[in-house]
C-alpha cells in the first residue's frame, strides 16, 4: 500500500464506525447527555464538520455543510463554518438532531468529499507543509491523517454513550 491507500482506509473508517450504530440511535439517546455537555448528536456532528471544515481549507473547496444544504437540513443555530471546537456548554447542548439518518448523511457527504480530495493527490503533495504556525510544521500529509483520527475519536466516543445504560444519564431513559 502506498500513502494515500492508507489514508483512503483511515477516510473510511469513520463512517463505518459511526453506521454501526445506526441501528442504536434513538432520537432520545442522540440527545441525552450522560453527565455531559457533549451528546450523541453533538459527537457525531462535530465529527463530521471538523472534516468539513479543514478539508474545505486544504481543497479551496465550499464545505459541504453549505454547499450540499446540510445547513438548511439541519436547521441549528450556528454560524456557516463553526464546528464545535471550543463550545461552551449551552452552545454543545443546542446541538439537538432527531433524525439520526441525517448525521450519518452528513457524514457520509463530508467522507465522500474527502476520499474525492484524496484521488487528486499524489504522494509528494502529502509532503507539503501547509501551516507553519506549528513545531514542526504541519504536512498535508499530518492535516489528512489528524481529521481523520479526531473524527474517529468523536464516533468512538458516541460509541461509548451508545453503551451506556439508562441510568448513566442525566434524565434516566426508557
Amino acid at each position: 500500500m502506498n500513502a494515500i491507500e492508507i489514508l483512503t482506509d483511515l477516510a473510511r473508517r469513520p463512517l463505518d464506525a459511526a453506521e454501526h450504530l445506526r441501528d442504536r440511535l434513538t432520537p432520545e439517546l442522540l440527545n441525552a447527555h450522560p453527565h455531559h455537555d457533549n451528546s450523541v448528536a453533538w459527537l457525531l456532528w462535530h465529527a463530521a464538520r471538523e472534516i468539513d471544515e479543514q478539508l474545505s481549507a486544504l481543497s479551496g473547496r465550499e464545505p459541504v455543510w453549505t454547499a450540499d444544504g446540510f445547513d438548511r437540513r439541519f436547521g441549528l443555530a450556528v454560524g456557516p463554518h463553526e464546528l464545535g471546537y471550543g463550545h461552551r456548554a449551552e452552545q454543545a447542548r443546542a446541538i439537538r438532531v432527531d433524525d439520526p439518518g441525517l448525521l450519518l448523511d452528513h457524514l457520509g457527504a463530508v467522507v465522500a468529499a474527502q476520499l474525492a480530495y484524496l484521488s487528486e493527490l499524489d504522494e509528494a503533495a502529502l509532503a507539503q507543509v501547509i501551516d507553519d504556525r506549528w513545531d514542526p510544521p504541519v504536512t498535508r500529509g499530518a492535516r489528512l491523517v489528524s481529521m481523520s483520527a479526531d473524527a474517529l475519536e468523536h464516533v468512538g466516543q458516541a460509541a461509548y454513550i451508545a453503551g451506556m445504560s439508562p441510568e448513566a444519564f442525566e434524565e434516566h431513559r426508557a
